[in-house]
C-alpha cells in the first residue's frame, strides 16, 4: 500500500485530481502520471481488458510512484473484491451501487472481522509480504481501505442520503453516463431531471460530510463541479488523452504542411 491513501484524501474537502486508466499497463505509467500532477488514479476492470494479473502489475507500478489507486472491479462479486484487495488495492469502487443493504454486504467483503467478513491471507502482496501482529494488521487494513459508492442508477439516487450516512462509506461517485442512460436521457447532462438527481446526491454528501467525485472531460466542466461540491475530479483517461492529443497534433501538422513539392522525374 502506498504511504498516502484514498481514505486519507477523503478526510478533507480540498481538490484531489487524477485520471482514469482503461488501456495502458506499462512499467512507467505510475511515474508518468505522478510527474504530470496526478494525485490518484482510478483503474477500471469493468470496461477494460485488465485481468487480475494486469492489476497485480499496475498496483506495483503505482506503489513505486506513491500513487493511490481506486480500483473498479468488473462486478459486485466477493472474489473480485477480495482478490483486488489482496493484490494491494487500497480503495474499491463497486459498480451500480443501489441501496444501504447492498452497501453493507459489499463492506463485509472489504473489511476483516469483526468489522466485516473478508477472508484473511497475510504475508502476501497487500501487506508487502511482511510479518507482524495479526490483529494489528487486520485493524490497519480496515482503517486504511476505502469504500467508494458508485451512484449510476435511479435506485442509487433515491437512496443517496441513506448511503452517504453510512459510517464506512468514504466517497460517493457519480457515473454520469450510466445514470443518464438509466433515466432514459442518455448523454443529456443538462436535462432538468438529471440535474435534479445530481443535486440530490450533492446535498446528501454535504449533509453527511462525504467526498464526492466524477470523471470530467476538461477543466471548465471540472471547475463548475468543484463549485457545486465535488472534490475528487478525474481528468479524461489514458486512451482518450492520447487520442485527443494525437488528433490535434496531426490535424495541425497536416494544416501547416499543406501542399508539397513535386519530385523530379515523377
Amino acid at each position: 500500500m502506498v504511504e498516502s491513501t484514498v481514505r486519507d484524501m477523503t478526510k478533507h474537502s480540498r481538490l484531489k485530481v487524477g485520471t482514469f486508466m482503461v488501456e495502458f499497463n506499462t512499467p512507467g505509467i505510475g511515474h508518468i502520471l505522478k510527474a504530470s500532477g496526478c494525485e490518484l488514479v482510478m483503474v477500471d476492470m469493468e470496461h477494460s481488458g485488465f485481468s487480475i494479473g494486469d492489476i497485480k502489475q499496475i498496483l506495483r507500478y503505482m506503489e513505486a510512484a506513491d500513487m493511490p489507486v481506486v480500483l473498479r472491479p468488473p462486478s459486485k462479486e466477493y472474489h473480485h473484491a477480495a482478490r483486488a484487495l489482496d493484490m494491494g488495492a487500497g480503495a474499491i469502487m463497486f459498480p451500480m451501487v443501489g441501496s444501504p443493504r447492498e452497501v453493507k454486504q459489499l463492506l463485509d467483503y472489504m473489511k476483516y472481522p469483526p468489522q466485516g467478513k473478508r477472508g484473511v491471507a497475510l504475508q502476501i502482496m497487500h501487506d508487502r509480504f511482511a510479518g507482524g501482529p495479526v490483529m494489528k494488521k487486520l485493524r490497519d487494513a480496515n482503517r486504511n481501505t476505502a469504500f467508494c459508492a458508485l451512484i449510476e442508477t435511479l435506485e442509487g439516487v433515491e437512496n443517496a442520503d441513506a448511503i452517504a450516512s453510512m459510517k464506512d462509506v468514504d466517497l460517493m461517485w457519480i457515473g454520469h453516463f450510466d445514470l443518464s442512460a438509466d433515466m432514459g436521457i442518455a448523454g443529456k447532462f443538462d436535462h432538468p431531471d438529471f440535474e435534479a438527481a445530481i443535486d440530490k446526491i450533492i446535498k446528501a454528501c454535504k449533509k453527511h460530510n462525504k467526498s464526492l467525485g466524477r470523471l470530467v472531460p476538461d477543466a471548465s466542466v471540472g471547475a463548475a463541479l468543484f463549485k457545486q461540491g465535488f472534490d475528487f475530479l478525474l481528468h479524461s483517461s489514458d486512451v482518450w488523452m492520447l487520442q485527443t492529443t494525437m488528433t490535434a497534433g496531426i490535424t495541425e501538422l497536416r494544416a501547416t504542411c499543406k501542399g508539397g513539392r513535386k519530385r523530379k522525374g515523377r
